[in-house]
C-alpha cells in the first residue's frame, strides 16, 4: 500500500474504485447471474430462495458489513470507508436504473465472456480501493479481516471469501453455474494484486556463484550501474569459503547481466527469482558507489 499518498489521491482512487465496480456489478453479474462472490455474489445466490430484488440485499449487506468493519479494523479504516459505504450502493442503483434504457437482453452475454469481464472490473475497481487501505464495504471487510488477522494478502483474502460466496451458488444454482462464478473470482483475485502492485519496479535478483567472483562483481557494476552485495558462504562439497555475488537489476538487464557472466566464467552457478517490487537506495534512485 501506498503510505504517501495525498487525502485527494485517496479520495479519487476510492471514488473511481466503486464507479468501476458498480458498473461491473449492474452491467455484467447482475444481467448475467453471475456467482462473483462480494455481496453482488450472495445476491445473487439467495435469488432462487428469497425473491428479493439484489440491489436491496447488496445495500443491506454493504451497510451490515460496514458495522462489522469498524468494529475490527478500527476507526481509521471506518473513515475512509463510510464513504464506500454510502456512494457503492447509490452507484449501484443508479447504473441497474440505468440498465433499464437499453432495449431487453443488451447487458445478456455469454456466461465465460460475463464472468470473465466481471472479474476484471471488480478486481480493478476493489484493486484502486485497497490501494489507499480502504475499502468498498462489502465482503471485502471480511477479506481484509483474514488479511489483518491471518497474514494473507489482500488478493487471495478477496479469493477465499468469494469462493465461499461462490459454493452457496452451487447449491441454489448448480455446478455449472458455480464453475463460471469461480472463473469471475480468479480472474478478480488476479488483478487486485496487479493493480496493488501498479506503479512499483519489477525487478530480477540473481545469486550468482564463481570462482571469478571479483572479476564478476567489478564489471556488474561497471556495465549495469547497478549495486552488488558479496554474501559469505561455504560449499557444501568442497568446504571452500567463497562469496555470492547477489545483484537485483531491472527485467530488460538480464540479457546483459547474463551476457557478462557467461563471459567471464560459463561454468557459473546462478539462481535468478522475480522481484514485485524493489526500492531503496542503489536501485530508485540510481547508482551509488
Amino acid at each position: 500500500m501506498k503510505k504517501n499518498v495525498s487525502p485527494l489521491k485517496q479520495l479519487i482512487y476510492i471514488l473511481l474504485g466503486n464507479i468501476i465496480l458498480a458498473a461491473s456489478v449492474a452491467y455484467l453479474v447482475l444481467p448475467n447471474d453471475i456467482l462473483s462472490g462480494g455481496v453482488a455474489g450472495i445476491a445473487v445466490a439467495l435469488q432462487p430462495i428469497f425473491p428479493i430484488d439484489p440491489v436491496w440485499v447488496i445495500d443491506g449487506l454493504t451497510i451490515g458489513l460496514f458495522i462489522v468493519g469498524a468494529i475490527f479494523l478500527g476507526k481509521k479504516f471506518a473513515l475512509k470507508t463510510v464513504l464506500s459505504s454510502i456512494i457503492y450502493p447509490m452507484l449501484i442503483t443508479f447504473f441497474s436504473w440505468t440498465v433499464t434504457l437499453f432495449p431487453p437482453q443488451t447487458f445478456t452475454l455469454d456466461p465465460i465472456i460475463a464472468s470473465g469481464f466481471s472479474g476484471f472490473g471488480m478486481g480493478v475497481g476493489l484493486g484502486l480501493v485497497f490501494r489507499v487501505d480502504a475499502s468498498t464495504g462489502g465482503m471485502d471487510i471480511l477479506a481484509l479481516m483474514l488479511h489483518k488477522y491471518a497474514k494473507i494478502d489482500e488478493g487471495n483474502s478477496v479469493m477465499i471469501i468469494d469462493i465461499l460466496t461462490v459454493m452457496l451458488g452451487l447449491y441454489t444454482y448448480g455446478l455449472e453455474d458455480a464453475l463460471v462464478g469461480v472463473l469471475s473470482v480468479i480472474v478478480s483475485g488476479i488483478m487486485i494484486n496487479r493493480m496493488i502492485m501498479l506503479g512499483a519496479q519489477a525487478a530480477m535478483n540473481v545469486m550468482i556463484v564463481s570462482d571469478q567472483w571479483e572479476t564478476i562483481n567489478k564489471e556488474l557494476m561497471k556495465d549495469l550501474e547497478r549495486g552488488v552485495t558479496l554474501i559469505e558462504a561455504k560449499g557444501g562439497y568442497k568446504q571452500t569459503n567463497r562469496p555470492v555475488v547477489m545483484c537485483v537489476i531491472m527485467q530488460q538487464q538480464y540479457p546483459e547481466l547474463e551476457r557478462i557472466v557467461n563471459s567471464l566464467d560459463p561454468n557459473a552457478f546462478m539462481i535468478v527469482n522475480n522481484v514485485h517490487s524493489v526500492r531503496g537506495e542503489g536501485f530508485s534512485r540510481g547508482f551509488v558507489e
